[in-house]
């Protein structure tokens, strides 16, 4: 068997039905809409149309506000949770992941609460100032992971109005020519 030897089976296609070809085709005049009306027209009816009553769309409540579409979102660790690990120990994403205190793939804040009674290296994306300086204090450090968010100038100073030119200061002598 080859390519233009295939065939569909019997009843598989069915031709198109041409509509509005005389009186003689069994489609033609009203081509099968009937006597005027709304569906006799060729515009039809828009999506969402619900014969003039008031749409979904319209009738349900909308709510305020937006929804930021670069807002950030981290996993939060609290330091209370970082007790679990050994005095001197490094703490990064995969550790956390592994201890399942985070899942794998996000970015991880590690916030304040509780209380800290251990020196830990800890390596996050973003850190509260009072986590910060709970690890701190306990001669722990801190590593900021990613890329350090740069910021354009502030708009207060893009504004600034242009300094003014500077006037020549005009002398007596060389302000009457005439008098001379």
């Amino acid at each position: 068997m080859q390519l233009h030897e295939l065939k569909s089976p019997a009843g598989s296609r069915s031709k198109k039905q041409r509509v509005g070809r005389g009186t003689g085709s069994g489609r033609g005049k009203t081509s099968g809409r009937g006597q005027k009306g709304q569906n006799a027209r060729s515009e039809g009816f828009r999506l969402g149309f619900e014969g003039g009553q008031m749409p979904y769309a319209q009738r349900i409540p909308k709510l305020p506000g937006f929804k930021n579409p670069f807002k950030k979102t981290y996993a939060v660790v609290n330091i209370s949770k970082l007790r679990r690990f050994g005095d001197g120990a490094t703490i990064d994403a995969e550790v956390l992941v592994e201890a399942g205190l985070v899942r794998a793939g996000e970015e991880i804040k590690v916030l304040g609460t509780g209380d800290l009674n251990r020196k830990l290296i800890v390596e996050a994306h973003a850190f509260s100032n009072s986590a910060r300086a709970a690890i701190e204090s306990k001669g722990g450090s801190v590593k900021v992971l990613g890329e350090k968010r740069v910021r354009g100038p502030k708009r207060s100073q893009s504004r600034a109005a242009a300094p003014k030119p500077e006037v020549p200061e005009v002398t007596e002598a060389s302000s009457s020519p005439a008098e001379a």
